[in-house]
């Protein structure tokens, strides 16, 4: 099944060059002259109705004069002509192109007119288009350099994808001293087409491409790019470096939180939820490069620092903690390995102090023993040219020959320049990173235990809402649709706390009065001592007028309660409308924590759910976490531990530990509001009080408005949730259940086990090519689905009280158009009872209901009975053109 529609990008056996010129300094001399200089294995044509002849080869005016099989269009031209060219190659079968013309700028109103039309073209001849604006793509497996301006990368295992081409150009010029390869390079320019997304998805399964570099200016589609950025870290890693993180951004003001969601959190959020790593400079970016393209990863955050020198070792320690790793504790056996290889004097300690004349053997017996330490998860190792020292390059040479018999990473710093040029060259010639100074070697050890704790974060899948005490979803909407018939986007206290009780989030109970009569009975009725608040759809928050009475305990207390916040409220907000007050009993303050939750719109990744210290000092205390829904168990522990606040959750100064079970119920409760109901706009609620019996809402604030008419249910999230509401129990004809649910992560083992149980030939038949299981990077991208784009719905029975998968259909969509390609197996020994079918039916349920018209599948000749299903099913059989032993099945939904 194919994921990608760019591979021409990268793999074109035949290239034409629109644009190619005689002129020096043409944009499409410097193409067609980069192009021919780099030994390119396919086909190479120049187009240019101007020349008969351009560099020496021939030169044709059109695709009409060439009449030849072209792959990929490089387009060189003034952007007027491109939206033509374009027709002309879709008239010839050309299914990608690079555009490096400039003067399509969105700001300008011509040049976003031309840039409109370019895309309509590229769409009405289903070409993909990179650009415009672009330096190009590289391959230099290919020899492919259709870039202007840089000469042929080194050919590797790293892939770079820019959406600035002068960054391009400063990280290849970096990389070639380093003897850094790249596996491909991809200027995006304006991206009015292909985006990360496209080409993240072709390099998470190109089999060229260890590890992927990002460089982000700006995200146009949040779903699409975090839908790419997923698939493509599930299995291999991904550095982003994102600029433009200090502007204002969209500050809301709808509520506290709202200034908390600026881009430069919400990214980071994201990235977290994304399993990539995250850098902030483009120096970080060339450090992560090289310790990812070593191929080791950090199996934990444990790190031992070796040192000929004091001063540098503290460094890299300081650097260490700062950036959340954790100097290993050796084993016994370590010190003792330690103590015999290394002078009496040394640090007896992590780090390991070598001493200033350190000799190559005494590097070597340190580095051995460390690595052999169970507790070590990582090594660096560093070398100042001092005095006394030895020989660095010896030295080097032992650490290269340690490295060799380890998987554990490590990375190395000899510092300084003239005395180590050698040993610099030696680790890049090994593949062994090393840098410039000890802070940046840690922090590239940290990029690398970064990966593995966001991978952790990445395999989260949130599952349905919560099966007992089920919310009211329904109730809740009714709720704000009465709110928003009546002209107003925001609840009041009561309307506010109903929606979140519909929810099963703890309140406190509220009652709205409009005299003092009124709060004097509800305070009778609720029980003193009770708390009173300004009511008011005008007034953010309360405390802007004082607008809250603590621990009243009497008829006239409640009186001048009343009285004194509805006069000051009046008088320090004239054109608010005041409604009364609401009357709520007192929450008991014995160990109390005061804390917030809020929800707030990022205008790029939608819903950000914000958690920290609450109350009226929360803007001082500034400690708040953000997490991008769905959240679950894992991510919601994994927000609260990030928080100051967190502890003092524990039991301290007499007071019992916090019910953190309880909070993480009413986060959890939170995501499933902000998934089900994409009218909440902006939520907080504050304070929420929590002690060692419950955790209970005592203020809440929502802002709501209507969802685009054309808006999925969860269209409104950069995360598609985990779709509960597929799943259904099914009787089969002999009497026996069917349960059909999604794939979720932790399907994997059974997963597995599946496709173990099959007949070989039903492996042949599913794959097309002899296998005996799934490998791990399959079993991965099988069981790790992003819903937005795909669907795997398995099949299960119960098999003495276990599930058991009996089959998967599973389709994905084809990027850019309104059509998916799918896939089917049952296993050998529940064939003949209907699951084939029912299978099918409900994926292609869903399809339709996705909006995708067109199903299609490859079907060897030679497996009867898939085509006799497909036949019932209604699908159109048709034999391959280039493959008789391959038939095709479509069928329009």
């Amino acid at each position: 099944m194919r994921l990608s529609d760019v591979d021409q990008l990268f793999l074109p056996d035949a290239v034409a060059v629109f644009g190619a010129s005689e002129r020096e300094d043409a944009l499409g001399a410097m193409v067609l002259r980069n192009l021919l200089a780099t030994g390119f294995k396919g086909q190479c044509y120049a187009i240019n109705p101007k020349y008969d002849e351009v560099q020496g080869r021939p030169c044709w005016a059109n695709l009409a004069a060439l009449d030849k099989h072209i792959d990929l269009a490089l387009i060189a031209t003034p952007a007027e002509a491109v939206p033509e060219i374009l027709d002309q190659c879709g008239g010839y079968g050309v299914r990608a192109a690079v555009v490096h013309s400039a003067g399509f700028a969105e700001k300008d109103e011509r040049g976003a007119v031309l840039q409109e039309r370019m895309v309509e073209a590229a769409r009405r001849n289903r070409i993909r288009v990179l650009g415009p604006n672009c330096l190009g793509v590289m391959r230099p497996s290919n020899g492919l350099n259709a870039l202007f301006g840089p000469e042929l990368a080194r050919d590797g295992r790293v892939a770079l994808v820019s959406q600035s081409g002068a960054v391009c150009s400063a990280m290849l010029d970096w990389a070639g001293p380093r003897r850094l390869g790249f596996s491909a390079v991809v200027s995006l320019g304006a991206a009015a087409d292909v985006d990360f997304g496209d080409v993240l998805d072709y390099l998470a399964l190109d089999p060229k491409t260890q590890s992927i570099l990002l460089y982000v200016e700006g995200i146009r589609n949040a779903r699409r790019f975090m839908s790419g950025l997923r698939a493509a870290a599930r299995l291999k890693p991904v550095v982003v470096v994102k600029s433009g993180r200090r502007p204002a951004g969209s500050r809301a003001a709808l509520s506290h939180t709202g200034a908390w969601v600026g881009s430069p959190e919400v990214f980071s959020a994201a990235m977290e939820r994304s399993g990539a790593v995250q850098v902030e400079r483009l120096w970080q970016l060339f450090a992560a490069a090289q310790a990812f393209n070593a191929g080791r990863r950090l199996a934990g955050d444990r790190i031992a620092i070796i040192t000929n020198g004091g001063g540098p070792g503290v460094l890299a320690a300081d650097r260490a903690v700062e950036r959340g790793l954790r100097l290993a504790q050796f084993t016994d056996a370590t010190r003792s390995a330690l103590e015999q290889a290394l002078p009496r004097h040394w640090s007896h300690n992590n780090p390991v102090d070598v001493i200033g004349d350190a000799s190559e053997a005494r590097y070597r017996a340190a580095l051995d023993a460390c690595l052999k330490d169970d507790n070590v998860d990582g090594v660096v190792v560093l070398l100042a040219p001092v005095a006394d020292c030895g020989d660095p390059t010896a030295s080097a040479e032992q650490v290269i020959a340690a490295s060799k018999h380890t998987r554990k990473p490590v990375l190395t710093s000899w510092m300084g320049q003239a005395s180590v040029s050698e040993s610099h060259q030696l680790f890049s010639e090994a593949g062994v990173p090393h840098f410039e100074s000890p802070e940046v070697a840690v922090d590239a050890m940290s990029y690398l235990a970064e990966y593995t704790r966001n991978q952790k974060l990445l395999v989260q899948s949130p599952g349905p809402l919560s099966q007992q005490s089920a919310p009211d979803v329904e109730g809740a909407r009714l709720i704000i649709e009465g709110v928003m018939a009546e002209g107003r986007k925001t609840l009041g206290t009561i309307e506010a706390k109903a929606v979140l009780s519909a929810f099963r989030i703890p309140t406190t109970q509220a009652v709205m009065s409009r005299s003092p009569n009124e709060a004097l009975m509800a305070a009778q009725a609720l029980g003193y001592p009770v708390v009173v608040k300004i009511s008011s759809p005008d007034l953010e928050h309360k405390s802007d007028v004082d607008g809250v009475r603590l621990n009243l305990s009497d008829a006239q207390t409640i009186r001048r309660a009343y009285m004194e916040l509805t006069e000051r409220a009046s008088r320090l907000r004239p054109e608010a409308h005041i409604e009364g007050v609401t009357v709520e009993h007192m929450v008991p303050a014995r160990a109390a924590r005061e804390l917030m939750v809020g929800v707030c719109r990022d205008p790029v990744f939608g819903p950000v759910i914000s958690f920290g210290a609450g109350g009226t000092d929360m803007e001082l205390m500034l400690d708040q976490t953000l997490g991008l829904p769905p959240l679950n168990a894992f991510i919601i522990q994994t927000m609260i531990a990030h928080t100051r606040v967190a502890r003092l959750m524990g039991a301290y100064s007499n007071k019992p530990p916090m019910n953190r079970q309880a909070l993480a119920r009413i986060l959890q409760r939170v995501s499933e509001m902000v998934c089900e109901v994409p009218e909440i706009i902006a939520m907080e609620v504050n304070p929420l009080i929590g002690n060692d019996l419950e955790v209970i809402a005592v203020d809440a604030r929502i802002h709501v408005d209507y969802r685009p008419p054309q808006q999925s249910l969860y269209g409104h999230m950069a995360i598609h949730p985990y779709p509960a509401h597929l799943m259904e129990r099914v009787p089969l004809p002999d009497g026996s259940d069917l349960t059909i649910r999604p794939i979720r992560p932790e399907d994997a083992e059974m997963e597995q086990n599946f496709v173990r149980g099959l007949s070989e030939q039903t492996k042949y038949f599913r794959f097309m090519q002899a296998i005996k299981e799934l490998s791990p990077e399959m079993l991965v991208r099988f069981t790790q689905i992003d819903y937005d784009r795909e669907m795997a719905l398995i099949g299960v029975m119960q098999d003495n009280g276990r599930e058991e998968q009996v089959g998967v259909a599973r389709y994905m969509t084809r990027p850019g158009g309104d059509s998916c390609e799918f896939a089917i197996v049952v296993a050998d020994h529940v064939r003949s009872r209907g699951i084939g079918a029912r299978l099918m039916s409900s994926l292609m349920s869903n399809a339709r209901a996705r909006g995708l018209r067109i199903m299609e599948g490859e079907v060897l000749s030679a497996n009867s009975r898939m085509l006799a299903l497909m036949k019932s099913l209604g699908f159109r059989i048709a034999t391959d053109p280039n493959d008789t032993s391959v038939k095709l099945v479509t069928k329009v939904l």
